[in-house]
Formats: structure tokens, sequence, C-alpha cells
């Protein structure tokens, strides 16, 4: 209330009166911002009427972080009040900016725990402005493709620069920094170069129609993903029979979509499969492939589909097969089913003795196929019969990597051999067909035969246990691996290494796994 007549508040009403400490009012009276109506003869402050709505709007405009000058400009009507709230609102903004730049940077060394000596660089390539990153890329790409006359595939390159958001997570920042550092690495500008040169050599005619051509690779790309995944976790080698048809499929899916390059392939060969293989390894280079995926990560965009798995194996398979197969039925025939079924009991018996005395600290050894462990190789054994009965069922299994052991390997040994022998006899698997050229089962079967003499043979040798494994079958298992696998072409990435020599007078089993690429 007023306290002396005049009309006038004294410092200590107004600050009953509005809540704002007597120091600040005293404050902002210095300042200018709440200058008071009067003092009385001993220098005391007296405020108007109109000061309690002065007071909350000063207090209002501190409360939005608008600084004293601004304040005092528009309380002096030198600054319309939508001028200054323009104005701090840009401030704030750069302020924020700059929070969150600190903010990802803390959070990011929180979450990935990066060492002190990342941390400068990490808060110098936070704090580029977007145009500034875009110009770190752009940079780079002008110096990869300096002379390659590509004007699309730089056009596409420059048109995907990054570009952070405003509030980037620990994954997105450390996906930049990692890609300021990629982009001068010489090896990317030579992969991207390669690309541009190769996208210039087989880039379609002007006149046809992008989208079009687009779609079509793109299904063809699925398809070799997702046939590729399938035969990795399907157990199915590249160089083996068994992907020759598969790389048949995914050349006659691929060849209409080259229809509009330049000299295109017509018809399934070897120079169409050869020029399905450059291609390839044109489309999965590794560096190039963590720049993108990068560039995904950065920018929040999907992440484009991994093809480490599926390129590498088609890749090899193509390698392997490239001319198309031609099947020697001379082969089916050669398989008598009877004798087949008595070479799968034995080796199984003579395998199941070597698995009977494996011991747990035994399943940790190494053993002759390259990083496999005893138990990584007992569990391969054990789906082979798995596998081959699913077929026989009518029901092919696609478990291949998932644990075939469980704790009691032989057990696991024991019975799936013995329900592939049941499932044999029962089903009448032995004298019916199967797959695109129509193999009889029997084949099949001599096929498991062949893996687990051979796998044996490895097992008794990282066990230090005799290797002369079923006598009475071995030297027409050895017979019927030459047979089927010789004419497979051993390359990398396949099932066998080059056939090595065995000692004079070695037992068939030794033979076998020379035959295979063991050194014996």
């Amino acid at each position: 209330m007023y306290e002396d007549g005049t009309g006038l508040l004294s410092i200590g009403a107004l600050s009953r009166l509005t809540g704002v400490s007597v120091k600040t009012i005293r404050n902002w009276s210095d300042q200018d911002l709440l200058p008071p109506a009067a003092r009385t003869p001993a220098g005391y402050r007296r405020y108007g009427p109109d000061a309690v709505a002065r007071l909350e709007i000063v207090r209002s405009l501190r409360d939005l972080g608008v600084g004293t000058a601004a304040i005092r400009a528009v309380l002096h009507r030198e600054r319309t009040l939508a001028d200054t709230a323009e104005r701090s609102a840009d401030a704030l903004d750069a302020q924020i900016a700059a929070l969150r730049s600190q903010r990802a940077v803390l959070r990011a060394v929180a979450a990935r725990g990066s060492a002190a000596e990342e941390l400068p660089q990490m808060t110098r390539l936070a704090r580029l402005s977007a145009e500034e990153r875009r110009r770190i890329v752009a940079d780079f790409i002008d110096d990869a493709l300096d002379g390659v006359p590509a004007p699309a595939y730089r056009s596409g390159l420059l048109a995907a620069t990054p570009d952070l958001p405003e509030d980037p997570t620990p994954e997105q920042l450390h996906a930049w920094v990692e890609l300021a550092a990629l982009v001068r690495d010489p090896e990317l500008g030579a992969a991207l170069r390669r690309l541009a040169a190769y996208s210039t050599r087989t880039a379609p005619p002007a006149d046809g129609d992008p989208a079009a051509d687009a779609d079509a690779a793109l299904r063809v790309a699925t398809l070799m993903r997702t046939r590729a995944e399938a035969a990795v976790a399907d157990g199915v080698a590249p160089d083996s029979p068994a992907a020759a048809p598969l790389v048949a499929e995914l050349v006659a899916a691929w060849l209409p979509t080259q229809a509009g390059t330049p000299d295109p392939p017509t018809e399934d060969g070897p120079a169409a499969r050869t020029r399905l293989l450059e291609q390839l390894r044109a489309a999965t280079e590794p560096l190039a492939e963590r720049y993108w995926r990068l560039l995904c990560t950065a920018t929040g965009r999907p992440a484009p589909p991994r093809w480490d798995t599926a390129g590498t194996w088609t890749a090899a398979a193509l390698r392997a097969h490239l001319t198309p197969l031609q099947v020697d039925r001379t082969v089916f025939g050669a398989t008598d089913p009877e004798r087949v079924l008595y070479a799968y009991e034995r080796v199984g018996r003579a395998v199941g003795a070597l698995v009977a005395g494996v011991r747990p600290a035994d399943l940790a050894r190494p053993t002759p196929c390259a990083d496999w462990t005893v138990r990584q190789l007992l569990d391969h054994l054990v789906w082979e019969s798995l596998m081959v009965t699913s077929i026989a069922e009518g029901t092919p299994r696609t478990d291949h990597a998932a644990d075939h052991l469980g704790h009691d390997p032989r057990t696991a040994f024991e019975d799936a051999t013995r329900t592939a022998l049941t499932t044999f006899r029962s089903s009448g698997m032995l004298t019916r067909t199967f797959g695109p050229y129509e193999a009889p089962g029997a084949l099949l079967v001599q096929q498991v035969v062949v893996e687990l003499l051979a796998h044996g043979w490895d097992l008794a040798r990282a066990l230090g246990a005799p290797t002369g494994l079923a006598p009475e079958v071995a030297e027409e298992t050895l017979a019927a691996a030459r047979r089927i696998y010789g004419a497979a072409p051993r390359t990398e990435g396949g099932s066998f290494a080059p056939e090595r020599p065995a000692p004079p007078g070695a037992p068939a089993a030794d033979r076998l796994a020379a035959y295979l690429g063991r050194a014996v």
C-alpha cells in the first residue's frame, strides 16, 4: 500500500507486492530498467503506480534470457518488443545449438568410452556448421573423382553429403567423426574412383527409363542377397554342386538388366558370369560400403542391407562355376543304393566310436578343418545327418547355424545317425530323385558318407587316434568322392583345398583326406 499519502511505494512495499527481492529491485533501478518516480529528502527511492506492471515486464524478459540492454531499449521504446523477441530467440537458438553439441560430445564419450586423445577432434567436428561438414565431403569427392567423366555418379555422391540433426545421438556423432577420418583415407578415394569409372563404362543409354532400370536392379540385388544368405545358412559351399543351380538362377535373373548396357551379354556363359563377377566386385567395395553406412547412420537415414556375407558367397560361387554346369549323369547311375546304405552304417559306426571317446576337455581342441574346434566339427557331423534326413522327409532344415550337440555330443551323434538310417530305409529316399538336376537320393547319401569319413579323419587326427577308419568301405568312398567332386574347382572360399599327395601305402581314409586337401 502507499505509505506516505503521496501515492508512491517504498522499495520494501514494492518488494512485498511483487515477491522480487529489495536487492534485485535496487539493481534493476540502478540499470535504468525500473527508475524511481521520486526520492525522499533522505534519498530513499519511491515508485509510482506503474512500477508493479513495469517490474513484471522486466522479470518476464529476464526469465526469458533477454539481456539488460535489450530490455532497456524496449522499455524506452527504442526497439519494439517483437523485434527484441526475434533477436533474443535467434541468440537462444545459437546457445541451444552449442549446448546440444556439448551434450552430444559428452554422451558419445560416455557411451563409447572414447580415449582422452579423441576428445579435441570430436569436439571440433561436432561444432562444425552444416556447410562446413558438406564442404569436407565435397572437397574429398572432387579430389577422388578428378578427371573421371562420371557426372551422374558425382552428383549422386554430392547429393548425399552428411547433415547432422540438431540433436545428434552418440551413434550419429561417432559416425560423423569416423566418416570425417575415413574421407582422408586414400584407399577410399581410390575405391570411389574405381566405382565411378565402372559406372561410366557400364551406364545404360540416356534415353532409357532410369526408374524402371533401378527397380529391376533392386529386384535382382534382393534376390542375390536372399539366395546367398540362405545358402550360407544352409551350409551350401560356393564350390559345391549344390551351388551350381543357384548361380544359374542368379545369372538368369541378372541378364535382362544388362540389355541397355554397352555390349550386353545375351546368354549364360563365361562372358556373362565374368561380367556379373566384375559388377559384384564393384558393388561390394568394402570401404565404399563403410562410407555409405556411416553416412546413413550420421544422417539418420535407413542403412542399406549388408552385402559382406552374400557378396563373399556369390563371388566365390561365380568363380567356382564360371562355366555353367553340364551335369554328368553317369555319376547318378554309378551309385548302388544298398551299398551306400551299408557304407553309411559302417562309417557312422567308426566315427561314432571316436565321438564316444571325446572328453569335455577335447571339445576346444583345434582340428585339420581351418577355424573349427572339435565341438564345431562334431556339430557339423550331426548337422549332415540331420539335413539329409530332413530332405528325405520332404522338409529340408534351415537351422545350419544352430547348436545341434547340446550337452551330450555322443547322444546327439548316435541319435542323428540312427534316425537317418531308419529314414533312408523307410522313406524310399534312395530311389527317389531330388533337386533341379533330379539327382537320386542315393547320391545325396553318398555325399554324406564322404563328409562323415573325411571329417571323421579330421576328428581322429585332432584326438591323436588312428586314422584308418572303416577300411571295409573307405576305398569305395574315396572312389565316390573322385566321381562326385572330380570336376569341382578348388577355389578360394570353397569346400576343399587343392589335392595333396598321400604317403605310399596309406590307408584309403588317409588318401581321401589328401584328395580333399588335408596334409596327411
